[in-house]
Parts: C-alpha cells; structure tokens; sequence
C-alpha cells in the first residue's frame, strides 16, 4: 500500500473569512516585484485558501493574474485588473513513496518542498540558483538549473491540478494525456490558476561543491563541453573582462564508497581557497557552502541558502538560450560587446540545460546553453544593451527566458517556437475570453 506524507505549513485552512485581502493598499502602497524595477499595474490583491475558493474566485472575475513570488523581472504576472494569490493556500506536500512522485501546492517555495522531502528521504533532479521560487511559478516559465543532462526544473512535472477560467478543475498528467499535458506545463499563466503539481522524486543524495577561478575563454573553444560536463551541475561566471570567466562552480554528487579527489588545476583554471560569491567583491556568507565539503543536495544545488538575502542588492536580470552546438560562438558574440556590457553588469553566468518536450520551454528538442545577465538597476542603459545583445544572438536563434527582460520583437520571438499555433490553440479552448491574458501575453503570444 501507498504510503503518503502530508505537511502543512500553516492553519489558514481552517480559520480567517472566506476571502481576505492579503494587504490592504492605498494608491499610494505599489504592489512590487522581487527586485523593485517593476510595479503592479493594480494594488487589488486577495488571497485563496482552498480549491474551491479558488474556483469560487475565478469564476467570479472577469480578468486577473495569478501572483506567486514575483521574482520575475518583467511584467508577465502583471493584470490591471487584480491578483489571487496562493500564499496561503500553500500548505501541503504529498509524497507517494511507491510511485516516487510528490504533490504539492502550487503557491509553496522549493526551499520548502525541498527540505521537507529530503528529511524524508527523497531528492529532486535540480533546483535553480535560489529556492525562493514557487514551483508553479517557476515551471510555467521554464525557470531552471544548470547540468548537461539535467533538464529544466518543468521536465521533473508529471502532472498537474489547474483551475480554468470556467472555474472548473482538470487534471493533467504525462502518463494519460500526452501532448495536452507538454503543452500545458510551460503555461506562461495563460491556461488557469495551477492547484497542484506532481514531481518526480528520486533517493535523496549528497553533493559537493567546489570553484576554481580564471578560466580563459580560450579553453572554451576546445572544450565548453568537456567543461560543462565536469559536474552534475556547471555553471561559468563572468563579468566580460580579459576573456575569462572569473569562477566555475562545480557540483558533484557524493557516490557512497567512492573518494572523490578534487583537482587543483581546472583547465587552467586554479582551486579557490576559501568560498566566494558570485560577484567577487561581495563576501560569501549568504552561499551555499563549497570547498568540496559534501552536503544534502538541497544546500548544494542552489548557489544561495534559503534562509538570506541572495541578491547583490537592486538588480536586473535578463537571460538567452541558444543550441548547445553553437555556446562558444554565442559566448564570443556577446564579448564583442564587453566595453559596453561591463559597467552596468554585476555578473553574468553560463549554464547548460538538456533538452525537454514542453511546448513553449526555450529547450523544447534542443539542448541548450543559458547566457544569463545580472545587471545593475540602470534601467536606461540596459534597455539600449538588450537589444545589441539580441541582434548578436540572433544568429543562433536565441529565445529569451520568459521571466525576464528582452527587447526581441513578438514576430521574431514567435517564430521560434514550432508549437505556437498550438499552444495558442489550447489558449483558446482553456480561456476563451482571454480572463487570463495581460499586456504580456497579448503582445508576446496571442495572435496579432
């Protein structure tokens, strides 16, 4: 028999009214993002507790967005119209130890779906750089981590509870409704309010993490691949100085048995000798921990702890997926424009994602290379750079993350997803007067 594992993280089930605004805001009081570059278009924001509130309030509203975490960076969760939020509806983990998947409420954080399955004795394939996401959120934009074989963090979903916009549920799963479900995991927000989703889980595991620092881009000519796949997880940052990368993080699954002997020499690159952050200015207290001391794969696999401040402050992010056949050309396109690029960059990182099925994942049928941006909050000189880094991208047909800014225009960013037509299709059909479109998605995905 199953045996199943139920968390709750908060009693909001059982008390409070039916619906409560989360805040009460004035005009004065802007709803806004992760990182502050961004303000909501509406300060109407409530809460949902349960499915059936949920249902209740969705078939109630006539437009509005679903608001997670906001760590997006550009306005695709914003609405003019108001917000749900699943805050609090976020209490319930479910582990299914015989089929190794665990359900959870879409609204919780992976920081902390990971802890609690791994003191059960259970791992997921991957996290991102930070835990603070929400696995809803997180999946339907194709957020992910780094690893040559690893896929996104939507390739571990294997089903799914969305509520559409009739206010009723349907169940979603890769076992029982193929396309349908590929289609629907990389959602952008456009098909419903996501409930639940499942996960493949595997036996938890322990990972060591170790840097090295100053890798020549020339090494990359050669041997990007050999590089990238050092690791479970490989992640190169740089700042586009001298034509090197500043660190390489390194994580490696501990193998029981097996002593594992870190090199002191990286492809030229030399062992750091004591933990760094990624921006080589700032102290490494709020990092994972490194130095090749092995930990659980929750306080390994992502670059920051849970429980502080991961950013360097106020920032931007923007990021661009190319094949993985055409990484080193990408990398050098974009150094032709390092004078520029430099004084408004904290920090850029490289990462490998294998490829996946999920309609609108940037790595659909293609293994790619991330090329993402840490940027100073200097918006007006940011917007000027994004498009000169697109136009030297364009080549190789790169696609921007979708949670994050880009400049491209929709006709370019449309024609390079092969199942558009479809997932607009499925739009339709899940949405039919567009309750959960905004300006993002008018623009971006829907047809002109």
């Amino acid at each position: 028999m199953k045996k199943r594992t139920f968390l709750k993280l908060s009693s909001a089930l059982i008390t409070g009214s039916f619906f409560s605004p989360l805040v009460t805001m004035s005009q004065e009081e802007k709803i806004k993002n992760w990182a502050g570059n961004l303000e909501f278009s509406s300060t109407n924001l409530q809460q949902a507790k349960t499915v059936d509130e949920v249902q209740q309030f969705v078939a109630q509203h006539n437009k509005f967005k679903t608001l997670g975490t906001k760590h997006c960076f550009n306005n695709i969760a914003d609405s003019k119209n108001g917000f749900l939020s699943l805050t609090e509806f976020a209490n319930k983990i479910d582990i299914d130890r015989t089929a190794m998947k665990v359900t959870v409420d879409g609204g919780l954080r992976y920081g902390k779906v990971a802890e609690y399955i791994n003191n059960e004795g259970f791992a997921l394939h991957n996290l991102a750089s930070l835990p603070h996401i929400s696995v809803a959120g997180s999946c339907a934009t194709a957020t992910h981590g780094s690893g040559a074989k690893n896929g996104n963090l939507s390739s571990a979903v294997a089903a799914m509870e969305i509520v559409k916009a009739d206010g009723k549920i349907i169940n979603l799963s890769r076992e029982k409704n193929g396309e349908e479900f590929l289609a629907a995991v990389v959602n952008l927000g456009a098909l419903g309010v996501v409930t639940k989703v499942t996960l493949d889980v595997q036996p938890t595991y322990q990972v060591r993490q170790d840097v090295y620092e100053n890798l020549s881009f020339e090494h990359l000519k050669e041997h990007f691949d050999a590089i990238m796949s050092a690791g479970y997880s490989v992640s190169l940052f740089t700042d586009w100085q001298n034509k090197n990368c500043s660190e390489v993080w390194i994580k490696n699954k501990v193998e029981k048995g097996f002593n594992f002997q870190a090199r002191q020499e990286f492809f030229g690159a030399t062992a750091a000798t004591k933990n760094v952050h990624p921006i080589i200015a700032l102290g490494a207290e709020n990092c994972t921990e490194q130095m090749g001391v092995p930990g659980s794969w929750h306080e390994r696999l992502p670059h920051f702890k849970m429980g502080f401040t991961p950013s360097s402050g106020k920032e931007l992010q923007a990021e661009y997926f190319v094949p993985r056949e055409h990484s080193y050309e990408a990398i050098m396109a974009v150094e032709k424009l390092h004078e520029k690029i430099t004084p408004h960059l904290f920090i850029t990182e490289i990462r490998t994602i294998n490829g996946d099925n999920l309609w609108m994942s940037p790595c659909y049928k293609q293994p790619s290379t991330a090329i993402h941006f840490t940027w100073k909050q200097e918006w007006d000189a940011v917007k000027k750079l994004l498009p000169m880094i697109e136009e030297q991208l364009a080549p190789f047909n790169a696609k921007p993350h979708w949670g994050k800014l880009f400049t491209m225009k929709p006709s370019i960013l449309k024609s390079r997803y092969s199942k558009l037509k479809e997932f607009q299709q499925l739009m339709r059909e899940y949405d039919p007067q567009r309750k959960f479109s905004n300006e993002f998605l008018e623009r971006n995905i829907y047809e002109s």
